[in-house]
């Protein structure tokens, strides 16, 4: 298995191409769980990958409140926001598979695939402010593990919502320049 989380995350990173546009602000707000752009805590240098961080911070924070119908949104949103971005095509595949999911259940399943995806994509881009934490959870998909992007430190699962909302740890740290 961590091969083929090896391989997603290298074709990750030749899918997900970087270009260059003004920056946006994002923030995802634990204590409410939903999208605020007008409260900064990161900001990029491509508008295109600031609209992907909102719609994959929206989708993640649904997960963590375990609302099928608001990750089908999100996902709706995010795979707009990722043909939108050259090279993120396949990524937003995935996306749809979210959107398309039966249950809240296949959408954690997917949102595995597609958070190495992202996470490729934002090691390598250009952050004006602020820092985006890679969070893993080690029994995620029946002990195989599960990676997610937040903005803040604090642990907010989305492979288990409520049921064990605090598994999990910072791996990384994805830093302003």
């Amino acid at each position: 298995m961590k091969q083929y989380f090896g391989m997603a995350l290298l074709l990750a990173l030749v899918a997900c191409n970087n270009s260059e546009n003004k920056s946006t602000d994002t923030k995802d707000s634990l204590a409410k769980h939903s999208t605020d752009v007008s409260s900064v805590a990161v900001s990029f240098e491509d508008e295109q990958v600031s609209s992907i961080y909102v719609d994959y911070i929206r989708l993640k924070d649904a997960l963590v409140d375990s609302k099928f119908d608001e990750a089908k949104s999100a996902a709706k949103a995010l795979v707009t926001s990722l043909n939108k971005h050259a090279g993120c095509e396949n990524t937003a595949i995935i996306a749809g598979k979210i959107e398309n999911a039966k249950d809240i259940a296949a959408q954690r399943k997917e949102f595995t695939s597609l958070s190495a995806d992202v996470i490729a994509l934002f090691k390598h881009t250009t952050i004006h402010k602020g820092t985006i934490y890679v969070q893993h959870c080690p029994m995620a998909n029946k002990g195989d593990g599960g990676d997610w992007l937040a903005s803040e430190k604090k642990i907010q699962n989305p492979y288990y919502g409520s049921e064990m909302m605090e598994c999990g740890a910072v791996l990384e740290e994805i830093k302003a320049k």
